[in-house]
């Protein structure tokens, strides 16, 4: 899932970013509201997270744009303004959850999980169909019980593909989940990725099966 990052303090910017990559994250970050709102008028995020107190923009501001174009991308304000009006003032404006500085990082781990949960899997915690089983917070799958090694880039075309089962995924939306402005994914490596995971998803009866010129369609066992 790609996540974008606006946070213009370099030291906390760092460490945030770092957690989210460990944990599987694909990670855009930007220090300005100018170059947040450039951002998301560009490109669709699974989460913004996002400070207010921003150079050129204020976080409010662009908060306030990217509902006034529609976009229901979920919001995640982490600012250093802690009083009882700015946190009802940034949940009105559209945010879905609000933490102030400092802040423990396993509860921030937490909420970005949870955010990510009801957006793309309607608060579902596991998708079960027969032996194959997908734990949608912990992004670990286990077949008959039994724990399927996948590597971070396995993982998030596995979700793409199960945010859309019975419809085609094709190329260009894996290759724009999965990449960032520091790498750009080949349609090459597209390609690798997909085999390596159809292999793997084999002993649970579930294929991913390509249909030429379009892309790929994830086929579940019944349940």
């Amino acid at each position: 899932m790609r996540i974008l990052l606006v946070e213009d303090d370099q030291m906390l910017s760092n460490g945030v970013n770092l957690a989210l990559t460990q944990n599987g994250y694909v990670v855009d970050h930007v220090r300005t509201g100018m170059d947040a709102d450039w951002a998301l008028v560009g490109t669709d995020y699974d989460l913004l997270v996002l400070d207010l107190g921003l150079p050129e923009m204020d976080g409010l501001e662009v908060l306030t744009r990217l509902r006034e174009r529609g976009k229901a991308t979920p919001v995640l304000i982490l600012t250093a303004r802690d009083t009882l009006e700015d946190r009802i003032t940034g949940l009105d404006l559209g945010a879905n959850d609000y933490m102030t500085k400092p802040f423990h990082l396993a509860e921030f781990e937490a909420r970005v999980r949870a955010l990510l949960r009801k957006e793309n899997w309607g608060n579902l915690t596991e998708i079960r169909h027969g032996d194959f089983c997908f734990d949608t917070s912990g992004r670990r799958l286990t077949v008959k019980g039994e724990p399927v090694e996948l590597s971070a880039r396995e993982v998030e075309v596995l979700e793409l593909l199960l945010q859309r089962i019975g419809k085609v995924v094709n190329k260009n939306q894996i290759r724009e989940h999965l990449s960032s402005w520091e790498e750009q994914i080949s349609f090459n490596a597209i390609e690798i990725i997909v085999h390596r995971l159809r292999k793997k998803l084999e002993e649970a009866g579930t294929n991913i099966r390509t249909i030429r010129g379009l892309g790929y369609l994830l086929e579940m066992p019944q349940n």
